[in-house]
C-alpha cells in the first residue's frame, strides 16, 4: 500500500528513543522527513544518524525541551525556516510518573500538567497555521490506555491524558473541513527501552528474572505478551498518510485486547 507520505515533512515529538524513535523510523521509512527532537542532544544525533543510515531518510535533529514554550515554537520555526511545510505531527512526550492521590504533591500536578497536556496543546498551536496554508495536514497523538481503562497507580496520566484526547476531539471537528485530521493511539505495555528498564531493577530488587516479571504482568493480556514499538509506529504511518483522510477525531489503542471495554 502507498501511504502517500514520500516527500512529507513529519515532526515527531520526544524521538529520540522508545515510541518516539519507532514513530520517526516508520515514517522515513515510508519516505517522509523527519525532525526529531529530545532533551538529550547526544542520544539525539545518535538516533538522527541510525535513522538516516537505516532509511536513506533526511533527519533534522533538534533539541528541545518540551515543557518550554519558546522552544517548542523554535522546533516549528526551525522546521519551516528548512522546508517550508509541516505536513505531520506527532505528539508525544515521557509520561508523568506512577502515584496514588496521596503520594503527589503540587509540583507533581503541575509538571504533569506542562509535560503531558500543555506540550501537546502548544506543539499543534505550532504547526497548525502552517497546516491551515496547505489545506493538509495529519496530527497524530500518542497517548495511553490510561485514556479508555484507568491504570490504578497512574493518576496524573489517567488524569491529564484523557485531556489530550478531548482536545482532539474537539480540534478535530474545527478543523475537519481544511484537509486537517487529528487523532490519538493509545499504547498499552509496549517493549521500550524504557520499559525494559523498570522491568530489569524490578527483578533485581526482588531477586528474580526479568522473563520472570515479564510472564507475570503479561498473564493476564489476551495477547500474552507486550507490544513491539515498531507495532505501533505502523498505525501512527497510516493515520499520517493520505489513505486515512476520513478518519479523524479517534482514539485507537493498540494494546494486544487490554482494553476489555466495548468502545
Amino acid at each position: 500500500m502507498d501511504l502517500g507520505l514520500q516527500d512529507r515533512v513529519a515532526i515527531v515529538a520526544a524521538s529520540s528513543r522508545g515510541l518516539g524513535k519507532a514513530c520517526a523510523l516508520e515514517l522515513a521509512r515510508e519516505g517522509a522527513t523527519v525532525v526529531i527532537c529530545a532533551r538529550h542532544g547526544d542520544r539525539l544525533a545518535a538516533t538522527a544518524a541510525e535513522i538516516r543510515e537505516s532509511t536513506g531518510a533526511e533527519v533534522l535533529a533538534l533539541e528541545t525541551d518540551l515543557t518550554d514554550a519558546g522552544q517548542i515554537r523554535h522546533l516549528v520555526e526551525e522546521t519551516l525556516n528548512r522546508y517550508g511545510r509541516v505536513d505531520v505531527l506527532v505528539t508525544n512526550n515521557g509520561g508523568p510518573p506512577a502515584g496514588y492521590f496521596d503520594d503527589l504533591s503540587d509540583d507533581d500536578w503541575e509538571t504533569a500538567h506542562q509535560r503531558t497536556l500543555l506540550s501537546a496543546v502548544r506543539l499543534i498551536r505550532a504547526v497548525l497555521p502552517a497546516m491551515r496554508r496547505q489545506k493538509w495536514g495529519r496530527i497524530i497523538n500518542i497517548t495511553s490506555v490510561s485514556v479508555k481503562q484507568p491504570i490504578d497507580n497512574l493518576l496524573l496520566s489517567n488524569v491529564y491524558r484523557p485531556g489530550v484526547v478531548a482536545l482532539a476531539k474537539t480540534l478535530s471537528a474545527q478543523v475537519a473541513t481544511e484537509g486537517i485530521t487529528i487523532n490519538n493511539v493509545a499504547p498499552g505495555y509496549t517493549r521500550t527501552d524504557r520499559v525494559m528498564e523498570l522491568f530489569a531493577a524490578r527483578a533485581a530488587q526482588e531477586g528474580r528474572s526479568v522473563e520472570e516479571i515479564m510472564a507475570e504482568m503479561t498473564a493476564g493480556f489476551p495477547a500474552q505478551r507486550m507490544a513491539e514499538p515498531d507495532e505501533l509506529a505502523a498505525l501512527v504511518a497510516f493515520l499520517a498518510s493520505e489513505r486515512a483522510g476520513y478518519i479523524t477525531g479517534t482514539t485507537i489503542q493498540v494494546d494486544g485486547g487490554y482494553v476489555r471495554g466495548l468502545l
